[in-house]
């Protein structure tokens, strides 16, 4: 497998996993099996015209646009089973890390992949037992006629999505430990990302807080260094067509939280300025 990170925004990134080598012999598992065949069930509501199944499709792709992009790039690291681990532990080559050098400082790559690995485990445990603990509440809904049991099996897909994320980052964190990283500068995402590009700010995926501006008045608010459109170049470049979907959901979402954020911050200083106006009258 080959690891890509790929900058948002000047304080976050998407991590995605591309599987190689990947045989159509290899053996699924159940899961696998009962992933595919939901997938193909889906994509025939899909194909609907009208009815509940297009009533369905239509919510569920909005519900699924807005689980959170962090989510979705850590479910596509594969699982680390035994025998996977033995692979890697037994191999010779390292995991090959792909990132744009001149937006990810080689040296941050390590620590970038770290935070990636640990910030939401907890989350994902925790919303995963949640999942199963209303799966029993969501059964009477059974007894509806003809509509299948919808809140049940968005409790299971949920319980998996958190399940996939869950290993994915522990698999991250089990690379790491056993130096199995090898970080690729790409000139291809150097090249992609060199139209307005901006310094990006590792430190801040921690949680980290700084100020806005520099002692010197530079100003370090967050700000995009993707676009809805860079998804398809992204993806055709690196002949990853499944990889636009993901970037534009991680674009629409980063660029909803920014623009958040930045009304919050209009708002607050409106009402301060209100406040200010009110004390002087008085």
């Amino acid at each position: 497998m080959r690891l890509f990170l790929l900058p948002i925004s000047t304080r976050r990134t998407l991590i995605y996993c591309q599987r190689l080598n990947v045989t159509t012999t290899e053996k699924q598992s159940w899961l696998d099996k009962g992933t595919t065949k939901a997938a193909n069930l889906w994509a025939g509501w899909e194909k609907k015209e009208s009815g509940w199944q297009k009533k369905v499709v239509d919510y569920g792709n909005q519900a699924l646009k807005r689980i959170p992009y962090e989510e979705w790039g850590l479910k596509s690291i594969p699982p680390l089973s035994k025998r996977k681990e033995t692979e890697e532990l037994s191999g010779k080559e390292k995991v090959e890390v792909s990132f744009p050098s001149t937006l990810i400082p080689q040296e941050s790559v390590l620590e970038l992949l770290r935070t990636l690995g640990t910030e939401r485990q907890g989350l994902h445990k925790s919303r995963m037992i949640y999942s199963f603990i209303g799966m029993p509440i969501s059964a009477p809904f059974a007894l509806v006629p003809i509509v299948p049991n919808l809140p049940f099996f968005y409790l299971v897909f949920r319980a998996w999505s958190h399940w996939r994320a869950l290993s994915g980052a522990q698999h991250i964190d089990f690379l790491l430990d056993k130096n199995l990283i090898k970080p690729t500068p790409s000139k291809i995402l150097d090249d992609l990302y060199s139209k307005g590009k901006q310094p990006f700010d590792a430190a801040l995926l921690n949680g980290a807080e700084k100020s806005s501006t520099t002692s010197d008045g530079i100003d370090l608010e967050e700000r995009m260094v993707l676009h809805k459109s860079n998804g398809k170049r992204i993806a055709e470049a690196l002949e990853i067509p499944e990889l636009d979907v993901e970037l534009d959901r991680a674009v629409w979402q980063v660029e909803k939280s920014l623009r958040e954020k930045h009304e919050l911050k209009q708002e607050q200083r409106d009402l301060k300025i209100a406040n200010s106006e009110t004390k002087e009258k008085e």
